[in-house]
């Protein structure tokens, strides 16, 4: 199975390097080619997840997801003067000790 999805899943970045739009029946062609027997639904539900996506900016845009929102506040606190300086103030939260055993009166043991 899980070589039946690679195949579809290559099929697709085959026809997306190639500037194809992606399409269930393409991706039977291509896998059909390739001696690779895929179900129509699966194709068809690789094709509709990647509807309207650009896969080559999908590829490139991997790793990039986890610094964008650090990099954005970063010069919004320095342009920000006293009211950045403010907010670490405004976002302290009095954390709430949790309960243990020991205050229950009972052990796991006893």
């Amino acid at each position: 199975m899980a070589n039946v999805e690679l195949a579809a899943t290559y099929a697709a970045l085959i026809l997306a390097d190639d500037g194809i739009e992606i399409t269930a029946d393409k991706i039977v062609a291509l896998t059909n080619a390739a001696s690779v027997e895929v179900e129509p639904i699966w194709a068809t539900l690789l094709a509709k997840a990647l509807e309207g996506k650009n896969v080559k900016d999908l590829l490139s845009n991997v790793g990039a997801g986890g610094g964008a929102p650090a990099t954005g506040a970063a010069p919004a606190a320095a342009a920000g003067g006293a009211a950045a300086a403010e907010a670490p103030k405004a976002e302290e939260k009095v954390e709430e000790k949790e309960e243990s055993d020991d205050d229950m009166g009972f052990g796991l043991f006893d």
